[in-house]
C-alpha cells in the first residue's frame, strides 16, 4: 500500500496525468508552492502546468496572477495572487506571535518597523517596484536600521502584515510591490470558511494525506485542521493506511488509473518540491534510509531528486563545468533504462 500511496500523491499533485492549463491554475490547485529557491519553485510549477515551461511561470509572476510571499510557517511560497490575503489573515497570526521577540533580539523597535512601512509606502505607491537591495537602500535613507539581519526581518514583517509582496521579475530576481496595488481584487474569507477552504484544497491536491500532514504543511493547530475538516469532509474520500486515516479527492484514484504508465516512469524534481516537502510523513516517497541524502545533516537545504515509480531513487544537480552536464548520485544501482530516462528528462529541462 505504501507504493500505491506514493503514486496517488503523484496524481493528486498533477505530476502525472492532465495538467492545469496555466501556471496560475497549477499554483491555485496546490494552494501554496514552497518558494525559498525561486528557480526551483518556478520549475515545480512548470512541471505541473500545461505550457510546461519556466518562461510561462515567470510570465505569470510578471503579469500578477502568481505572487511570492510568506503565507505560512514564516516561509516563502508561491500562491495565486488573490489567495494570498486570506492565507495571510488565517495563518499569519501564529507566526507573528514571535515577531516581537525577534525584533528585540535584533534591537529593532516597533517604531522602526512602522517607520519602515511609511518609507515603503512612499517609495512604492503608484505602481512603482523595487528590488530588495533598492528597497533596503530606501529604508536606510529613511532612517530604518537595516544592518545584518535587520533588513530581512523588516521586509519579512511588512510582507507578513500585508503591505509588501514579491511580484514581477527583473534580471532574474523578483521586485517588491505594494500588495493592495498588485492584488486589487483579493478573496476575503471569514475564519471558518478559510479553514474549510484550506483543508479541502490541501487534501484534494496533496492527498492521500493525514491531519498531521496538514498541520505540518500549514503551520496551524490540530484543532484548526479538524474544524476545517468538519466542513471539507463531505467532499473528500477516506483511506486507511496502517491504521491511520488519509484523506484525498475522490477523483484521485481515477486520475492515477488513467496515468499509471506515466506514474511508473521517471521524474526530475527541483529541491524543495511539494512532493517531498508537502507532508509531515514523506516516507512513502523518500525511503527513511536515504532521507539524509536529500537533506544532508538536516540543514534545511533540500536537494533536487529523481523519482522512479513514485519513490526517490537519486539526487541530481546541474554540473558546474561549462558543459553543465547532469551530475547524478543514485542511492543504488540504476537499471540502464532508468538512467537513460533520467538523461532524457534532464535534456528536456535544459
Amino acid at each position: 500500500m505504501t507504493s500505491e500511496l506514493a503514486l496517488l500523491r503523484l496524481a493528486a499533485q498533477r505530476l502525472v496525468g492532465p495538467s492545469p492549463r496555466t501556471p496560475a491554475e497549477a499554483v491555485r490547485w496546490l494552494t501554496a508552492v514552497q518558494g525559498q529557491d525561486l528557480p526551483g519553485a518556478v520549475l515545480s510549477v512548470a512541471l505541473r502546468s500545461g505550457p510546461g515551461t519556466r518562461a510561462a511561470v515567470t510570465a505569470a509572476l510578471d503579469e500578477g496572477s502568481i505572487v511570492r510571499s510568506w503565507p505560512m510557517r514564516g516561509t516563502l511560497h508561491l500562491t495565486a495572487a488573490d489567495d494570498l490575503p486570506w492565507l495571510l489573515e488565517l495563518l499569519g497570526p501564529r507566526v507573528l506571535a514571535g515577531a516581537a521577540g525577534r525584533r528585540a533580539s535584533l534591537e529593532l523597535t516597533d517604531a522602526d518597523v512602522e517607520r519602515a512601512r511609511e518609507v515603503a509606502l512612499a517609495a512604492l505607491t503608484g505602481g512603482r517596484r523595487l528590488g530588495r537591495a533598492e528597497l533596503l537602500a530606501e529604508l536606510t535613507a529613511g532612517g530604518v536600521p537595516t544592518e545584518g539581519q535587520r533588513g530581512y526581518h523588516v521586509l519579512w514583517y511588512l510582507s507578513q502584515t500585508g503591505t509588501l509582496v514579491l511580484g514581477p521579475t527583473a534580471d532574474g530576481d523578483q521586485q517588491f510591490v505594494l500588495l493592495d496595488e498588485w492584488v486589487p481584487t483579493p478573496r476575503r474569507l471569514d475564519r471558518e470558511e478559510a479553514l474549510g477552504e484550506l483543508a479541502l484544497r490541501y487534501f484534494r491536491s496533496h492527498g492521500p494525506a493525514t491531519v498531521k500532514d496538514l498541520v505540518r504543511w500549514a503551520g496551524c493547530t490540530v484543532g484548526d485542521v479538524k474544524a476545517g475538516l468538519a466542513l471539507a469532509r463531505p467532499q473528500l474520500e477516506s483511506l486507511t493506511v496502517d491504521g491511520v486515516e488519509h484523506l484525498m479527492d475522490p477523483e484521485t484514484p481515477d486520475r492515477l488509473a488513467a496515468a499509471r504508465e506515466a506514474a511508473g516512469g521517471v521524474l526530475l524534481l527541483p529541491g524543495f518540491d511539494e512532493l517531498v516537502l508537502g507532508y509531515a510523513d514523506r516516507s512513502c516517497t523518500v525511503p527513511a534510509e536515504h532521507a539524509q541524502r536529500i537533506v544532508p545533516g538536516n540543514n534545511g537545504m533540500f536537494r533536487p531528486t529523481v523519482v522512479h515509480r513514485g519513490t526517490v531513487v537519486a539526487v541530481w544537480r546541474t554540473g558546474r563545468t561549462k558543459a553543465r552536464a547532469l551530475e547524478l548520485e543514485p542511492f543504488g544501482e540504476l537499471p540502464a533504462d532508468v538512467r537513460a530516462a533520467v538523461e532524457a528528462r534532464y535534456a528536456a529541462l535544459s
